[in-house]
Formats: structure tokens, C-alpha cells, sequence
């Protein structure tokens, strides 16, 4: 298993990310993404301790830690340059906190975000088949969401994705340790969608092809 949309207390998760760590290793994650919650306000704040978190603790642990950020509610006008920042500042993955339809997100912001070059667009709602394809031009992911309310453009979401020949990815979003998710309930999303058991192995090797890249 592999999730790379999570988030600790650093946002409004709920562990400190050693415990969120360890919870998921109990789990036999591969690798795990703290993606928590940014803005211009709080950027420089949260990824150094994530990547300070990933450092101490990677040596000792079987899955491996990624650190990242969620740019959310960002201005759209504003996501290609803390999309820059967030590298610039050591992010191994850059998400975009995508237009779902239970959040007031603008209009505009996954277009943005697949503009800025976005590792993930999580949540992508109702997304159009125009930025779908922007996202395969680009290998963006578009995130199936195992979260409640995310979730429920999930088969769009695939359709979508499926007909432009984008990416997925399927993550947790989660907050709190009951929100991890097992392979088993991952493939339960992914067959909810829509898709097969084949296209689910894909995207898990897909996901685990992107971890990889990041060396």
C-alpha cells in the first residue's frame, strides 16, 4: 500500500507524524505522503519539520515517509508560484486540493493546479474532460478518495480519466488513525468507481513507479 494524501497535526490531522508513521507500517504500507494543508501562511513552517520527521525517522522504519504539502483554497493566481516554493523548499510531492463539490473552492483551481505542474490533483469533483487531458499531458494524478464527501465524484472522476487516459491515484485523505486505508477497502474504492481489479493493480503500480522516482 501506498498513500500520498495524508495529513498530521501539523494541519488538522490529529498524530504527530511519528505515530502516524508507525500506525501505517503496522498496516505494511510501502510509503506514505504528510501532505498537510498549506498556504502561503504556513509553507515554510510545515515542510521543513515534515522532512525533518522523514530524516530521523526513515532509517528505522519499513515504510518509507514523504514529505509534501496540500496547497488548499489557494487563489488560483497564486498556485504556480507556491507550487515552485514548495519545491524549492525540499517537497517530495506537491498536491493540488482539487474543486470537490462538499468545499467552496474556486473555479479555476484544478486548471491551475495542473498548470502549476502538480504532482496530485486530489479530489478533482466534477472535473472537466479538458483539464483530464491536461493532466495526462502533464502524467498529473487524479486522486480516487477514499474520504467521505470526496468521495462521491469518484466515478466521474474515473470515467473521466479513463477516456483521457490520466492517471490515478487512490488515497485516504486521512486525518486520524481510523481513516488509513487497507488494500482491501483501496481496491473497494476503486471497484466503486467503476474500474477492474486490473486497472486497480495498474494504478498501485503506478503509485509505487512514482515513489520510486523520487529516489
Amino acid at each position: 500500500m501506498i498513500d500520498l494524501h495524508t495529513h498530521c497535526f501539523f494541519s488538522d490531522g490529529e498524530l504527530v507524524p511519528a505515530e502516524h508513521l508507525r500506525r501505517v507500517e503496522v498496516l505494511g504500507y510501502e510509503a506514505i505522503a504528510i501532505t498537510d494543508h498549506a498556504d502561503s501562511s504556513n509553507i515554510d513552517f510545515i515542510l521543513p519539520r515534515i522532512l525533518k520527521a522523514a530524516r530521523d525517522m526513515n532509517p528505522f522504519s519499513s515504510t518509507r515517509l514523504l514529505a509534501g504539502v496540500e496547497l488548499t483554497h489557494v487563489p488560483p493566481q497564486l498556485m504556480a508560484e507556491l507550487t515552485r516554493y514548495a519545491r524549492e523548499l525540499g517537497a517530495q510531492i506537491v498536491v493540488g486540493h482539487g474543486e470537490t463539490v462538499v468545499e467552496p473552492v474556486k473555479t479555476g483551481t484544478n486548471r491551475a493546479a495542473l498548470e502549476a505542474g502538480v504532482d496530485l490533483l486530489a479530489h478533482p469533483g466534477l472535473i472537466t474532460v479538458e483539464d483530464a487531458r491536461l493532466a495526462a499531458e502533464k502524467g498529473i494524478m487524479l486522486e480516487l478518495s477514499g474520504r467521505r464527501g470526496h468521495s462521491l465524484t469518484n466515478g466521474h472522476v474515473a470515467r473521466v480519466a479513463e477516456a483521457c487516459g490520466a492517471k490515478l491515484a487512490i488515497n485516504a485523505d486521512a486525518h486520524g488513525p481510523g481513516d488509513f486505508l487497507t488494500s482491501d477497502m483501496a481496491r473497494i474504492v476503486a471497484l466503486g468507481a467503476g474500474l477492474s481489479v486490473e486497472r486497480y493493480k495498474k494504478i498501485r503500480k503506478d503509485m509505487s513507479a512514482f515513489v520510486a522516482g523520487i529516489g
